[in-house]
């Protein structure tokens, strides 16, 4: 089965890009990195490409949506506790990102979200062990 997972987005400006996900506490992987492209390491196997548009074109002969009027995907990863959510995303902010919607809270699960400087939807989540949130 699958070992490894990269979400490829189209970004507009890559140094400006790399400093909002340093500025979350991300880190990029330099073999993968370069003035075209940046390897964004989200967890042990969990990627995000950020390719300028001109060199994410080159994947695809589709037109590329514009994020920040276009839902293209929603991206979500979950995390250890409300407190990581919260840290996350109040970090998003401060660097420049925007809050689409308020946090939802459903007891068992906890999440987040925002729009990074390209419009693209990131979501954070943190859920109680299942066994504990069936009952």
């Amino acid at each position: 089965m699958h070992q490894q997972i990269f979400v490829n987005l189209p970004i507009e400006n890559m140094a400006r890009a790399q400093a909002f996900f340093r500025a979350l506490g991300y880190e990029f992987n330099p073999q993968f990195t370069n003035d075209q492209g940046a390897c964004l390491v989200v967890g042990e196997n969990l990627f995000v490409m950020l390719l300028v548009k001109s060199f994410y074109q080159t994947f695809t002969d589709k037109a590329i949506a514009d994020a920040r009027t276009t839902s293209e995907v929603l991206v979500c990863f979950s995390c250890s506790s409300r407190d990581e959510v919260d840290a996350l995303v109040d970090k998003a902010v401060a660097a420049g990102g925007t809050t689409p919607r308020p946090a939802q809270d459903l007891g068992f699960m906890y999440s987040r979200s925002f729009d990074d400087l390209d419009g693209h939807s990131w979501e954070f989540v943190h859920m109680q062990d299942a066994s504990k949130a069936l009952g």
